[in-house]
């Protein structure tokens, strides 16, 4: 493979372009104002650059990531964001993406933020689901972008509400935010999306005993996905067992009864009913203006999220704290100190340096 198609290959995902190598021409790397501009002309190599800046650890692409996020912003807003999570295995990522073409094919621009697990050992992701989603990936009408959670809770980057923004910005008016699993910590991605979407397997006997009630009370539909062929007899008397305990939790909101239906991503089936749940719910909440509040209170929490962000991150960087961490991470293996009198002591260091 040439290194002028690694390059496109690497510009597609959105990476930062290879500058001053002799082996092929490139475009610089775009500036603030270059970004802005294509992101607002819908350009999918532009918006991933941008994403790229945003998800960015380097002190002087924060600046730069937070000038761009607030020129973009007035543009934002509009897209219908929906959250998709589901028990391993589930078929996330061929659900997504005979969701995806059927809503390019309605006419819909469609992003899809794919989140991947990021290794706690060797801090790597797979970031595979492009392979995944060749079809979608290759439509003129979507974007799909594959991120690590970096270690986040919520099965999420810590950058995906910054990306919803963007890719709203690029005019994509339907964001799928897939994540990586069913989880405790899946509130993270309610507080990020309009609806929640969780899909669930046949042989519901034994997986209820499994799903966490929070995950019940935070969905907006459950979908008991690879209901074709043979195994159609099974999902449907999973979606009742579903149905039997979606009446034992308390629903996300009152204007909304959770609906529990079958489909098949492999093959489609239900797909089209599933989407004018996703499309009347919508409707609902738009005419009461639940879905303003909701959106308002999301912004409130998403504020105290970074605030909580920027203090942890303010705290590791802080010159004196990195010199005290090691004597004091070896004081607490050694049993030397407690946990809780290490904390102590390394915040008032940090409050009164």
């Amino acid at each position: 493979m040439t290194f002028v198609r690694v390059q496109q290959q690497i510009n597609q995902l959105g990476a930062t372009p290879i500058t001053g190598c002799t082996l092929g021409v490139v475009d610089p790397i775009p500036s603030v104002s270059e970004l802005i501009q294509g992101v607002e002309s819908s350009d999918r190599a532009s918006l991933g650059r941008a994403i790229t800046l945003i998800e960015s650890n380097l002190p002087s692409h924060k600046q730069l990531a937070q000038q761009l996020l607030a020129e973009l912003l007035p543009h934002s807003g509009s897209a219908h964001r929906v959250g998709i999570t589901g028990v391993p295995g589930v078929g996330k990522s061929t659900f997504i993406e005979t969701l995806g073409k059927n809503l390019t094919t309605e006419g819909h621009r469609v992003a899809v933020l794919a989140v991947d697990p990021t290794s706690s050992k060797t801090g790597g992701s797979i970031m595979g689901d492009k392979t995944r989603m060749e079809s979608l990936a290759n439509d003129p009408s979507a974007f799909v972008r594959p991120s690590p959670t970096s270690g986040e809770l919520g099965g999420v980057n810590r950058m995906t509400r910054e990306t919803i923004l963007l890719c709203e910005a690029a005019g994509f008016d339907v964001v799928l935010v897939e994540t990586v699993g069913v989880g405790q910590s899946e509130t993270v991605v309610a507080d990020m999306v309009d609806f929640f979407l969780v899909l669930m397997l046949s042989g519901a006997g034994d997986e209820l005993q499994g799903i966490k009630k929070g995950i019940l009370e935070l969905a907006d539909l459950i979908a008991v996905n690879k209901a074709d062929g043979a195994n159609a007899q099974a999902a449907a008397l999973a979606a009742r067992e579903y149905e039997v305990a979606l009446h034992l939790t308390a629903p996300s909101s009152p204007l909304w009864s959770p609906p529990v239906l079958t489909c098949a991503g492999l093959t489609g089936v239900g797909i089209d009913e599933l989407w004018s749940h996703v499309e009347e719910h919508r409707r609902l909440l738009s005419d009461a203006g639940e879905l303003a509040r909701r959106r308002e209170e999301q912004n409130v929490r998403w504020m105290w999220s970074m605030l909580d962000d920027r203090l942890i991150d303010g705290l590791r960087s802080h010159p004196t704290i990195k010199s005290l961490l090691p004597e004091m991470e070896t004081r607490v293996r050694l049993g030397q100190t407690t946990p809780v009198s290490a904390v102590d002591k390394l915040i008032e260091v940090f409050l009164n340096s």
